[in-house]
């Protein structure tokens, strides 16, 4: 088991996307916590470039899309941080890592 925590960015987001994004970005919290960061089958997953142990999917494709961004903190202890959780457009990816 994973322990995962949202960053204050990542709470405040998470409060202004609807409420079934908020659902969907539940199941990826559950699935962070139980099988860790690697989550190959979610929408766009990957590694952000330039950034070490730092992820992205997307939650929702359309307009808007939605993303959250995570990063391992603490490989031994398994520490995850979610640093974002919104809209792609207010992503910047390079900030949040």
């Amino acid at each position: 088991m994973w322990t995962v925590n949202l960053v204050n960015r990542a709470q405040k987001g998470c409060k202004k996307i609807p409420k079934s994004i908020q659902e969907i970005f539940q199941v990826l919290l559950a699935e962070l916590t139980i099988a860790g960061p690697i989550r190959n089958q979610w929408p766009n997953f990957g590694k952000i470039k330039g950034a070490r142990n730092c992820y992205h999917c997307h939650l929702q494709k359309g307009n808007p899309t939605y993303v959250a961004v995570w990063k391992v903190i603490d490989k031994a202890r398994k520490i995850i941080e979610v640093t974002y959780v919104g809209t792609h457009e207010k992503a910047g990816y390079s900030r949040l890592c």
